[in-house]
């Protein structure tokens, strides 16, 4: 690892440090997906076997739930506990609202529907997610969409303003394939200053699943810096 590389992963687990500390005993917790997140479950892990912590774990990716099972976390569903206590999950953008970004990872879809299960939503990322509005630095919307519409979509996206790129696969010819089967595309918006009104515009699309605009939902953001933590709580 190069000097920042190494920072800004102390950062992440940092981060996931202060946020599992909201974890108690006899918690349904969603796992998140992506780097941050892995601190998190490990952490969860390692309370589990030093503490006697007993929680239960519901996956948001299969990622997610390799990490779960490799650190000793049992594994339950939303069919078993449709109210989970707590949340804690990755973003690729955080704004001042504590509005986010995600699904660089692909997993939007199941990531939202976890959290807005969830009582609280706790984020955790580095610092450099931290930005005054959503799609600064050319950053995209991701969109998960049934493979069949994403061409219609991605139509009537340019036609609202959009960019649309269809996410290709690394080492893998072809798409990027969600767990739930579905195609993503990334639309860049430049600037999103409405992103409530733009989330709306998106779900009317037919053939959109779902969109990596996570609007008032997060509850509190742990940012790691290169030293410390900054906590980040929903305004009332």
């Amino acid at each position: 690892m190069n000097l920042k590389s190494d920072w800004i992963e102390k950062a992440k687990k940092n981060a996931a440090l202060r946020a599992v500390e909201h974890v108690k005993d006899g918690f349904i917790v969603g796992l998140g997906s992506g780097s941050t997140a892995a601190h998190v479950i490990e952490e969860i892990g390692k309370r589990m076997k030093n503490e006697k912590l007993r929680v239960l774990g519901v996956p948001t990716s299969y990622q997610a739930f390799m990490l779960a099972v490799k650190n000793g976390i049992p594994i339950t569903t939303l069919e078993e506990h449709s109210t989970l206590d707590l949340t804690i999950d990755g973003a690729d953008q955080i704004d001042e609202e504590l509005n986010l970004i995600k699904g660089m990872g692909g997993a939007l879809a199941r990531e939202k529907i976890i959290a807005t299960a969830s009582k609280q939503l706790i984020i955790v990322a580095d610092e450099t997610k931290k930005v005054k509005v959503l799609g600064e630095n050319n950053h995209p919307v991701p969109i998960e969409v049934l493979p069949i519409a994403a061409p219609v979509v991605m139509r009537k996206i340019r036609k609202i303003g959009g960019n649309p790129t269809l996410r290709e696969g690394i080492k893998k010819v072809g798409p990027v394939i969600t767990d739930n089967g579905n195609a993503i595309i990334d639309a860049n918006f430049g600037l999103i200053r409405k992103p409530e009104e733009l989330d709306r515009k998106l779900k009317l699309l037919k053939g959109v699943v779902e969109t990596g605009l996570f609007v008032k939902i997060a509850n509190l953001v742990y940012l790691g810096k290169s030293s410390g933590v900054e906590k980040l709580v929903k305004k009332k």
